[in-house]
């Protein structure tokens, strides 16, 4: 973090994936925007975003441009969601059961040819840092993302995957001077 200045950076999970009950972490689908009423009291719920960045997913471009249309937003693409590997693109039925895990062994457990959640916390990580130059930055990306942010403001991995992120919900963490972190709000969602 640059400077003595606090950033507030707003994590929102994009709009709901057309992805026919399928895994897409780096399977680009497109978002259902259609909830209208969701999406502006969200935006209520936002205020000024600042500074939008997204994850090049379409559904993130998707879901960005259907919250502040008028507003450019720059592209990061260390905010990808977690690459499945040979699990990406297909029915969640179709996924291995890992068995009972320990939250921290699930953290490191790598699907064949994808990425850790581990993985995911030391890609996001530095990029949210970078981000954090003060004022207000809203991100608009993925479960685990969000789910990263949550690993880095706790200064811990593991617990961060006990986080429910739904579509089209809200997380607000807080950089402060000299690199501590604070949790303000998980998950919120409009009613």
């Amino acid at each position: 973090m640059a400077g003595d200045a606090a950033t507030e950076l707003i994590l929102i999970r994009h709009a709901p994936a057309q992805a026919g009950g399928r895994l897409c972490g780096r399977t680009d689908v497109a978002a259902d925007c259609s909830d209208l009423a969701a999406l502006a009291a969200l935006r209520l719920g936002v205020g000024d975003p600042g500074r939008i960045v997204v994850s090049p997913a379409l559904r993130c471009r998707q879901t960005a441009a259907a919250l502040w249309p008028d507003a450019g937003a720059e592209e990061n693409p260390a905010l990808w969601e977690q690459d499945f590997g040979a699990w990406d693109g297909r029915a969640t039925g179709e996924i291995p059961d890992l068995g009972p895990m320990t939250s921290s062994a699930l953290a490191e457990h790598r699907p064949p040819g994808g990425e850790s959640f581990a993985d995911v916390c030391a890609r996001v990580g530095p990029a949210l840092t970078a981000l954090a130059t003060g004022g207000r930055v809203t991100i608009v990306a993925h479960a685990g993302t969000v789910r990263a942010g949550l690993a880095l403001a706790l200064g811990a991995v593991a617990p961060a995957l006990g986080f429910i992120v739904a579509p089209l919900s809200m997380t607000r963490v807080t950089a402060l001077p000299a690199g501590a972190w604070s949790i303000g709000t998980v998950n919120w969602r409009p009613a």
